[in-house]
């Protein structure tokens, strides 16, 4: 089971405070009532009143709230299976994640704009198949190719240069790993967007851009920097700025954009170099491009995401409001005068 907005479970620590504001106020209820009569002078004129329906109100009031908020919260659990029909594309994002893309010569910096450049191409399609591959000194498969966006914007979000330990930017190896990841069998075209600053990068990336043109594999490169470059900072867990990236002198790092291999990569495939500082351009023309590419009908998509499951504790909730309702604090009077 997952959370979806876990910042409302924090409104459980109240549940204790409700408790502790309970018992003051019983108690604060006895010292009033001990100023007018004596404990069993009172008990005498009260003999109707239960504290124990007390208590289940209590626990009633507090159970509700429990409920009330994990609605709130919104749990998901299980997994949905859909079939439908779509008629697209095959696309995979493969995005650079290391170190060199927190540089912040574009805001907020390279890696949070490729995540943001990807995540508004994602919201343009219609249809199209999309799976991610995030790589540095190596290439990882994020998330294999799907129709289901939501997980795609997802995974996106929490991509970061921790993922992957070694430092680089292997290129080759991404392209290699999204070429195996394409169907071969399907007829749809098959895109592979790369988002990099280029830098860094292995020797290989051309070599591995032009043994895919068989596979009729188009590759658009996306460039994220500039070429004038900037330091990369490094941040505490607050995201505070502790200090910068030195090389083995202990010179401040400052990483500067690579356009000419990236344009190399996406010349080999016949298709175009972007510019990533131009978010609007980057996604209008890739918008376009998908449209124009051929696409192929797949027949049964499955789609798999946790349903909510808010509406049960919501009822939860709702059903003991109204069991608290018919719930009084004084005695059962048949149940009093037989004792008398």
């Amino acid at each position: 089971m997952i959370v979806e907005e876990k910042n409302y479970l924090y409104l459980l620590l109240l549940l204790p405070i409700l408790v502790v504001l309970f018992w003051y106020m019983k108690k604060w209820q006895q010292k009033a009532t001990a100023m007018y009569a004596d404990k069993s002078l009172f008990a005498l004129l009260s003999h109707s009143k239960s504290n124990t329906k007390e208590i289940v109100k209590l626990v009633l009031f507090l159970l509700t709230i429990t409920f009330l908020i994990v609605a709130l919260a919104n749990p998901k659990s299980g997994l949905k299976t859909e079939k439908i029909k779509s008629k697209g594309i095959d696309i995979i994002f493969a995005i650079d994640v290391s170190k060199s893309m927190l540089a912040e010569d574009v805001a907020p910096n390279r890696l949070e704009r490729a995540k943001l450049i990807a995540s508004q191409i994602i919201s343009k399609l219609q249809g199209d198949r999309v799976g991610i591959i995030a790589y540095s000194g190596s290439a990882f498969p994020v998330l294999p190719i799907t129709t289901d966006y939501a997980v795609a914007k997802m995974f996106l979000k929490n991509l970061d240069p921790s993922i992957i330990s070694e430092q680089g930017t292997s290129i080759d190896q991404a392209i290699e790993m999204a070429s195996e990841s394409f169907n071969k069998k399907s007829k749809s075209s098959k895109v592979l967007i790369i988002l990099s600053d280029g830098e860094d990068h292995s020797d290989n990336a051309e070599s591995a851009a032009k043994a895919v043109v068989g596979n009729e594999i188009k590759i658009i490169t996306v460039g994220l920097g500039t070429e004038k470059g900037a330091p990369i900072p490094l941040r505490d867990e607050n995201g505070e700025v502790v200090s910068l990236q030195r090389d083995k002198d202990n010179n401040v790092v400052v990483s500067k954009r690579n356009s000419e291999v990236l344009k190399a990569i996406a010349q080999a495939t016949q298709e175009n170099y972007l510019d990533g500082n131009n978010t609007k351009q980057v996604v209008d023309y890739i918008e376009q491009k998908v449209g124009s590419y051929q696409k192929t009908e797949n027949t049964m998509v499955q789609i798999s995401r946790f349903e909510s499951q808010f509406q049960w504790f919501l009822g939860f909730a709702i059903f003991l409001v109204l069991l608290d309702f018919f719930i009084h604090t004084t005695k059962n009077k048949n149940l009093y005068h037989a004792k008398q």
